[in-house]
């Protein structure tokens, strides 16, 4: 017996490892498109940019890794049953548990990888990004500005750009500043360039040009005429020292224990009250998923060309249960006190499939012949 446990382990944990692999460079290479313009366009370096897509890894990791897993097992145990090696099993003595044991094994394994992802890995690859995209916007924007292009620095700043010269300087600029909305701000100058001076923060350096600044409060306009301009642009600056994490780049001890401030923002208790319990319960759908697609598979009727109605319905099945589980844990997000069914949801199908599998026989059926070839 545990020789053939050992023969289907090692056929399901190839393939649910295959289609793992697949479905993690699909997504990785569709999200990292989204990226590119950062690399191609505004001069993000190359080493920053394949740490950015690395760090998404986790994330789809944390999705195919469940899918993977139930699309390997249903295949496997599918041409198992399609070439009878399910029936010479079954003859040798085997229950729909011990059939199911090794597709269960690599759901464990699953269920243990996950965690270790959702538990660290995770919140760790979620703040490593937020930070660097925070350096990247604040860093590199004096590159992240486009030429011919309106650009907007936070919401009272706005820049446009004609050009730039062979030195990477700005060419024809225009900056209009509304951080002061009873006197807003327009610099225009021939030639400028964003720089960053040590603790004192981005500043912008412009040359030849006038200023412009309406007084509301007077009704008047003044202007004056420059050769050299200072625009202060520190608090553009990253700052992560006065960022909140979001509950996606929080490790569980932070999940548990917000501070007192946080107490009292209305509504981000429930965000993190929801975020912890999805980190606990998804890695259980591995196991609740494979159990529904053994239950599809080895209950019921046997026969030899397969089962695709029977998968057909626990791929239903499936997707059923965790858009239930996405939707219960947006509803948690909103109301705190319905964190019990997150649980309930993959633990009560994963215990009926387990009584299912635990009384559950394959019937065969019978193969209709001639008559003549019956009386022979």
């Amino acid at each position: 017996m545990a020789a053939l446990t050992r023969y289907v382990l090692k056929q399901t944990t190839f393939a649910a490892i295959f289609v793992t692999l697949a479905l993690t460079f699909a997504l990785w290479l569709t999200q990292s498109l989204r990226l590119l313009d950062y690399l191609v366009n505004r001069g993000l370096p190359a080493s920053q940019f394949f740490e950015l897509i690395l760090l998404l890894l986790p994330k789809f990791l944390v999705v195919t890794i469940s899918v993977g897993t139930v699309i390997g097992a249903l295949f496997v145990y599918n041409k198992l049953m399609q070439d009878s090696e399910i029936v010479v099993m079954r003859a040798a003595g085997m229950s729909s548990l011990q059939l199911a044991r090794p597709a269960l094994w690599l759901a464990v394994g699953a269920m243990a990888a996950l965690y270790a992802l959702t538990a660290y890995f995770l919140p760790l690859a979620n703040r490593n990004f937020k930070d660097m995209q925070l350096d990247a916007r604040h860093s590199y924007i004096s590159v992240l500005i486009q030429e011919g292009v309106f650009n907007s620095l936070g919401k009272e700043v706005m820049v446009y750009v004609r050009g730039r010269d062979e030195e990477g300087a700005l060419v024809d600029l225009l900056l209009h500043d509304q951080r002061e909305e009873d006197r807003p701000v327009t610099l225009t100058a021939e030639r400028g360039a964003l720089v960053r001076e040590g603790d004192e923060g981005l500043r912008v350096l412009l040359l030849k040009g006038t200023r412009q600044e309406i007084d509301r409060e007077a009704g008047g306009v003044s202007m004056l005429s420059f050769d050299q301009y200072v625009v202060d642009l520190a608090s553009f600056s990253s700052d992560r020292s006065g960022r909140w994490r979001k509950p996606e780049e929080r490790y569980l001890h932070e999940l548990l224990n917000p501070t007192d401030e946080e107490r009292e923002e209305s509504g981000f208790i429930e965000e993190l009250q929801a975020e912890l319990h999805q980190r606990l319960t998804m890695p259980l759908y591995p196991v609740a998923f494979t159990l529904i697609g053994l239950v599809a598979l080895l209950t019921g009727d046997f026969s030899r060309r397969g089962q695709p109605r029977r998968i057909a319905i626990a791929v239903a099945c499936i997707g059923a249960l965790q858009g239930l589980g996405l939707a219960l844990e947006d509803i948690t997000s909103r109301i705190g006190g319905t964190w019990p069914l997150m649980y309930l949801c993959p633990l009560a199908p994963a215990i009926i499939c387990l009584m299912l599998l635990g009384r559950g026989r394959l019937r065969f059926r019978r193969a209709l012949r001639p008559t003549g070839e019956a009386s022979a």
